[in-house]
């Protein structure tokens, strides 16, 4: 039997190592406001929005008009579920050298991150409004001998962009996959997280910051189904709300062999709360 197993340790020591591999995931690029208390597949978190009042012009002397507020309500609900599980032949545990668990831990950790990545991306993409030039039915063309156009045909368009859809300044961020950020990094107006000064931005993927975005490079950007390009998001903590709990790991012996098994389930969900904050642009670069 395992018996330096401590589930509730190894469980939470897994869920940092998952977020500690997020990129589009992560705090900064999505929020957990509504998150509550999950505990399983199904939950269901209700998030209430309130409409804006008007502001209008005031005459002294003249009646106000009194605003009758309104809300809707939109459901985030924690369906998507993944398990892992292994085994540990009696064997092989005596003769393995260090703290296997803890490896495991880490593997299983960036397993589930890389899933949980796409999902969000997944979502972000799909609410997302195509940049004109730069869409399914017409990639963005990029050459890899002119690393400028990436500032002038895909970053000011971007920014363009979210700015006329009212999205704030602070906290805009853009995911890049390793052919954009190859463009940017052979451009001077792209500050480098490591040359900014700050020690603010090391989040998840975080390679620095251009045109008002803070950039990240992430190996799960989506790729357009028409074209089959990668996919750049930008987009405002505010679109999507996330919410996710390793509700369950456990050891056991293994009936049929001379062995222990491990096994957990980290269920999560994702719901674009303001579609208007993600814009996107389909790119191929040659």
């Amino acid at each position: 039997m395992i018996t330096n197993f401590i589930p509730e340790l190894w469980s939470s020591e897994i869920l940092m190592a998952l977020r500690a591999q997020l990129v589009f995931a992560q705090p900064g690029l999505v929020n957990r406001d509504y998150e509550g208390d999950i505990t399983q597949a199904g939950d269901t978190v209700h998030i209430i929005t309130i409409g804006d009042p008007g502001v209008r012009d005031y005459t002294p002397g003249a009646d106000i008009t009194w605003d009758e507020l309104s809300d809707s309500e939109q459901t985030l609900v924690v369906d998507q579920k993944k398990y892992f599980a292994f085994k540990v032949d009696d064997v092989n545990k005596r003769q393995a050298a260090g703290d296997f668990t803890a490896a495991a831990g880490v593997n299983t950790a960036y397993g589930m991150s890389s899933a949980v990545d796409t999902y969000i991306s997944g979502l972000m993409n799909a609410a997302s409004t195509q940049l004109t030039g730069a869409t399914s039915a017409a990639p963005l063309a990029l050459a890899s001998t002119s690393p400028n156009d990436a500032y002038d045909k895909l970053i000011v368009p971007l920014r363009s962009a979210m700015s006329k859809a009212k999205i704030p300044l602070t906290g805009r961020y853009l995911v890049v996959n390793s052919d954009v950020y190859g463009l940017l990094l052979r451009d001077s107006r792209f500050i480098k997280v490591n040359e900014s000064g700050s020690e603010d931005g090391l989040r998840n993927g975080q390679v620095g910051r251009i045109a008002g975005f803070d950039v990240f490079e992430s190996q799960t950007c989506p790729v357009d189904a028409t074209s089959s390009d990668p996919v750049v998001i930008a987009g405002h903590p505010m679109g999507l709300t996330f919410a996710d709990q390793l509700v369950e790991v456990e050891a056991r012996r293994l009936e049929n062999r001379f062995g222990d098994g491990i096994r957990g389930l980290h269920v999560y969900g994702g719901k674009v709360i303001r579609s208007a904050a993600f814009h996107s642009a389909v790119v191929a670069v040659s």
